[in-house]
């Protein structure tokens, strides 16, 4: 019985623990739902388009924010959960992408008029939580049974005008963050930096 009330509130206390992660997750970004009429994977005429999915439940409690880096300046995509997935629609050529976790890390591309690319979201294993980095998908995995799995336990979300509020209101934490990784970034091998090529569309 003694082992018994030992364990109890330590359960509990883990469960709150997670549950008020959780609730700050899911107040926090004020990200939506996407109807299913508005759903696309096809950007517009002479535009690209980039899906980024986060398919894995690791880290579940933290939240990614992304980002395309203009002219030094995070601009926000969306902020992800587990399991979800989104859709943007941008100019062809060069681009920059950043995802924030408790770091930063980057992927660059270099896009295609008229076709959609593919990259995932990825927590960083080992013991640090909350951590992630980008992965594009190449050329020979677009049409792959593991990619079509991974898009289909994703659900669409896109970001809200709260989402905007939210993201600016921290941009004092995320901008240091931004300044310190992407120095670290750039003093990677090439080999080392993940990158969409152009050829990774379809």
């Amino acid at each position: 019985m003694s082992n018994k009330r030992r364990r109890v509130p330590s359960y509990f206390a883990a469960l709150f623990f997670v549950l008020f992660l959780s609730g700050c997750a899911s107040t926090a970004t004020n990200m939506q739902m996407v109807p299913p009429d508005k759903i696309t994977v096809a950007p517009e005429k002479g535009k690209s388009m980039v899906v980024f999915m986060r398919p894995s439940d690791v880290s579940g409690a933290s939240q990614s924010s992304l980002f395309e880096i203009k002219k030094d300046t995070p601009s926000l995509i969306g902020v992800l959960e587990a399991r979800e997935k989104i859709s943007y629609q941008l100019e062809p050529g060069e681009h920059l992408f950043m995802v924030v976790g408790k770091n930063a890390d980057f992927m660059s591309a270099e896009l295609q008029a008229n076709k959609t690319y593919y990259a995932h979201i990825m927590p960083k294993m080992g013991r640090w939580v909350g951590r992630f980095s980008l992965y594009p998908v190449p050329l020979n995995q677009l049409y792959s049974a593991r990619l079509n799995e991974r898009m289909e336990s994703c659900k669409w979300v896109e970001k809200t005008a709260a989402t905007n509020d939210w993201v600016n209101s921290n941009m004092a934490d995320l901008q240091p963050k931004y300044i310190k990784y992407y120095a670290e970034w750039m003093k990677k091998d090439s080999s080392a930096k993940p990158k969409l090529l152009l050829q990774d569309g379809k």
